[in-house]
């Protein structure tokens, strides 16, 4: 797009915010929402671990290259004729991250970068940047931290189950009032079935990071009505009353993502 000055110093351009620039690409790519591999948060049983790539941000304290990724992976997963890449200014990747809030331009498009360069370590993306330009291309990467390429998860394998975070993430802002172990839960409440369980003392078997956190996690997304919990009694015969009272959790209905009964959306 060629830029232009005006001579008025009356006239000035708009402020645009990230969250603007997170609806804009989202609504290009004209869907509902943006899928992940389960494996991104917990590897499939069997391994020697059950932890996925998840636990490295949460256990790193890195909730800017958590958010990063996710939008990424929103902005990347719809395949366009570079494949499962897209090329952007980077400035308008600076708006994504929000690096453009407490900084100047300049840094906020070094800091867009470093993020970049961070999730490209973690085996998640390919990132480049012509010499002498301001534009970055990224590139999909398997969920699960591999390297392996890209490929449009669609739940006919167990490798390609996955979980769904609609766009109403992005555009309602919910993403920007969440902190790190409240993004962590709402993945791995995203990630199994509705009214599952979240024991605290499996969280580091599980997922790799604290019953704390867990906890924390929890708590974050019931205080913002993101979560539904319920209490149910379940049998445990040696304890004295022969049941114990557990709670089970799913997302509120404007992160669920309804099923098409035309085209019904794979088991995952």
């Amino acid at each position: 797009m060629k830029k232009t000055t005006t001579t008025n110093p009356d006239v000035q351009p708009p402020e645009v915010s990230g969250q603007e620039t997170r609806t804009a690409l989202l609504e290009r790519a004209k869907r509902k929402a943006a899928p992940y591999r389960k494996t991104f948060v917990q590897a499939h049983r069997g391994g020697e671990s059950r932890h996925g790539p998840l636990k490295r941000f949460v256990t790193n304290g890195n909730l800017r290259a958590l958010k990063a990724y996710l939008i990424t992976v929103a902005a990347c997963s719809s395949e366009n004729e570079d494949g499962w890449t897209t090329t952007l200014d980077s400035m308008t990747w600076a708006r994504l991250f929000d690096t453009t809030l407490t900084t100047t331009d300049q840094s906020a498009r070094t800091a867009a970068w470093r993020t970049l360069k961070q999730l490209q370590a973690m085996n998640l993306i390919r990132c480049s940047r012509p010499r002498s330009s301001t534009k970055i291309s990224v590139t999909l990467l398997c969920e699960d931290g591999s390297g392996d390429e890209y490929t449009r998860p669609n739940g006919k394998a167990e490798a390609d189950r996955f979980l769904q975070i609609p766009i109403a993430f992005w555009v309602r802002g919910y993403d920007t009032q969440l902190d790190l172990p409240g993004l962590a839960l709402l993945l791995a409440i995203a990630r199994e079935k509705p009214w599952s369980q979240f024991p605290a003392e499996r969280a580091p078997e599980w997922y790799g990071w604290s019953a704390d956190t867990q906890l924390r996690g929890l708590q974050k997304l019931i205080s913002l009505n993101l979560v539904e919990r319920r209490e149910r009694y379940v049998k445990a015969p040696l304890s004295p009353t022969g049941s114990t009272l557990v709670y089970e959790y799913r997302l509120v209905a404007s992160l669920r993502v309804r099923k098409s009964k035309a085209t019904p959306a794979p088991a995952g």
